[in-house]
């Protein structure tokens, strides 16, 4: 069962005053609510003095609320011309409230000079659904990530240095777990040196917790009539910054080389780009997508498992991130969007059960319906256009894309900021002082820098020089038919196998798994494409001429856990390596090449996996805030593998 997130419960006080149900306290303050956010956590946090000539800033938040406090720091970040480059605003709340209670609520609240950031909020407003959602605005000026669950929870998953804490949680007394000592433990983890923090308490529990934390807190004026609250600054040592220096590296200029123009390559170069970084693109084809990127379409949805696991919410993740990330890039090319090459997207997808008596069969989700919903064998029909093997899952945001028109938007948004070498295979790369060196198999470099991040599929532990990538290629063959009278579709299905309907009056079937090298399709495939369809419609008899298909086929490159390899590359040559090869080991004890990652094995998945895994090593190398949860990042960490020592 999947977590369920409960939506905030309010009523407002006959003085205009929000107020909470569920822990009897009001959500602002009478005097004024900006008022509070200005004198409390602005001011408190000694800010906009304190994000100037920042590259990046990132403030950690206890409560979000209506964003108020947000919306007034986007509106401080707005009107100071000395402004950081990017600010990070990281919230974590365990009852947010649903997009038709802020649009209801906002509006009161909210005055003129800041309505239109409040509407930005509520457009991009995310789905209820546990977890990290990343939102941008302001051209990526300015990045919200909310952490949608329980306090006790959120902060230790948190991959965060914060230079300024917001604690606004309601009052210690109606909600203790907030202000516990381990809350303020999680929450030094996160501070960077010299930190701020603030809040409109004074209670003497806190300062001392906040005390025995890390903090050195004083007392300060209160605001609207409460004479005192707390400010503080941390002393002690920051684990936080040793944390984001492992997987990152100090570039002497911020240029990197992309090896690889597919999904996981252009994804990258898009996210680097978005940062002011120049980039090298390398690729051994003419065009970007023309190896398994290049397939007809690529299907796009999130996976239900049995139970809520790493697997489950990577997918949610991807999912979420890749449709916020192709709405703002369409917004920034002149390519059609991405979003436009759904061209059945407003039905949605149907993921069947396979049976009705499979280990999905009984499964339930208390996830938002706009996500997905559980349907019947008899909605399913009514959804599809054809009755199918059985009930399902339906999402209704989930559909088809063409892969080569997202590649090419990608490397649009990119701009000046890109070079790009075409029909350059790289050889190896060597490593110089502080630069990789791609070279080719002449001997010749063709671009020297000091990031290197390899998103070539099977080759990527060849030029990563990795013995233990535990990854291999699996042969897929999918079939393309002409559209069948008998099989009106109006949306893809899958479930142990796939039927697509295509824009041209046809058929996209598949995949076979095939552990071969034939790069040709094969009828043998197309018989077992077609056996696949069968088993998805058995009620509906389908007769195809064989000598009527063509297909395509692609080398899914599949890591042993099904996960993909995203992340800092280890350094394989170091002679400890086997003695942190164990059990007990931990990933942040294994040595990492410097400026070298990997974004590879995305199996059959490169549509949800890219854009999140772009943003994810984006990040990394710039040290911010992360857009999963820390188990899901050591999930997908190229280097998880070397721990155990297991052969393929």
């Amino acid at each position: 069962m999947t977590p369920l997130i409960e939506p905030a419960k309010f009523a407002i006080r006959s003085d205009g005053v929000l107020y909470s149900l569920k822990f009897g306290d009001v959500y602002h303050s009478a005097a004024g609510c900006f008022g509070q956010t200005r004198h409390v956590f602005l001011n408190g946090n000694g800010l906009p003095e304190r994000w100037r000539a920042r590259r990046v800033f990132t403030i950690v938040e206890t409560g979000f609320g209506l964003g108020l406090n947000f919306i007034s720091t986007w509106a401080l970040w707005r009107n100071d011309p000395a402004r950081c480059n990017r600010l990070h605003f990281v919230s974590i709340e365990k009852h947010p409230f649903t997009r038709a209670d802020l649009a209801a609520l906002l509006p009161r609240i909210a005055h003129p000079d800041i309505a239109p950031l409040a509407n930005q909020l509520l457009a991009h407003w995310p789905v209820l659904a546990p977890g990290l959602h990343r939102i941008e605005f302001e051209q990526g000026g300015v990045i919200l990530t909310l952490a949608f669950g329980d306090i006790a929870e959120q902060p230790p998953a948190l991959s965060a240095c914060a230079d300024a804490f917001y604690l606004d949680g309601f009052a210690p007394v109606k909600n203790p777990e907030m202000w516990s000592a381990a809350t303020f433990k999680s929450l030094a983890r996160l501070a960077a040196r010299n930190a701020t923090l603030a809040t409109y308490t004074s209670a003497s529990a806190v300062r001392r917790g906040l005390t025995d934390a890390g903090f050195e807190v004083r007392r300060a004026t209160g605001y609207g009539g409460k004479r005192e609250m707390t400010v503080g600054r941390f002393i002690s040592y920051s684990r936080a910054e040793e944390n984001h220096a492992r997987l990152s590296v100090a570039a002497p200029q911020r240029h990197a080389i992309v090896i690889g123009a597919g999904l996981a390559g252009c994804a990258v170069v898009e996210r680097l780009a978005a940062r002011g970084w120049q980039i090298t693109l390398i690729e051994r084809r003419a065009q970007p997508a023309r190896e398994t990127s290049g397939h007809t379409a690529g299907l796009f949805h999130p996976l239900i498992t049995k139970q809520e696991g790493v697997k489950s919410r990577l997918t949610r993740a991807g999912f979420l991130y890749a449709l916020r990330n192709w709405q703002a890039l369409a917004s920034r090319t002149s390519c059609a969007s991405p979003l436009q090459a759904f061209s059945e997207r407003a039905n949605g997808l149907l993921h069947l059960r396979e049976s009705e008596d499979n280990d999905l069969a009984h499964v339930s989700v208390d996830l938002p319906k706009d996500y997905v919903r559980c349907v019947s064998r008899a909605e399913a029909k009514t959804l599809a256009g054809v009755r199918p093997a059985s009930g399902g899952f339906f999402f209704p945001a989930g559909g088809r894309c063409d892969p080569v028109l997202l590649c090419r938007a990608q490397l649009e948004a990119a701009g000046q900021a890109l070079t790009a070498h075409w029909m350059r295979p790289v050889a190896r790369l060597v490593r110089e002082a502080d630069h990789w060196h791609a070279v080719d198999q002449h001997g010749l470099v063709i671009a020297c820098a000091p990031v290197v991040i390899i998103a070539a599929a099977h080759h990527t532990a060849r030029l990563g020089g990795l013995r233990d990538a535990s990854a291999r290629a699996v042969r897929g063959q999918l079939t393309i038919a002409p559209r069948i009278a008998q099989l009106p579709l109006a949306l893809p299905v899958i479930g142990g196998g796939y039927a697509v309907p295509l824009p041209d009056q046809k058929l996209m079937i598949g995949a076979s798994y095939d552990f071969d090298d034939d790069p040709l399709p094969r009828a043998l495939s197309h018989m077992e494409n077609l056996s696949r369809l069968h088993r998805l419609f058995p009620d509906t008899p389908v007769d195809i001429d064989l000598a009527s298909l063509t297909g395509a086929v692609g080398f899914r490159c599949i890591a042993r856990d099904r996960l993909p390899l995203i992340g800092a590359l280890a350094d394989e040559r170091q002679p400890d390596l086997h003695r942190h090869a164990s059990d007990k080991a931990h990933l942040s004890g294994l040595h990492r090449q410097p400026g070298l990652y990997g974004a590879f094995a995305y199996g059959s998945r490169g549509l949800i996996w890219a854009a999140l895994a772009g943003e994810l090593i984006a990040c990394a190398i710039e040290r911010e805030p992360m857009p999963i949860e820390a188990e899901l990042i050591n999930a997908v960490d190229p280097a998880r593998f070397l721990l155990k020592m297991r052969s393929l």
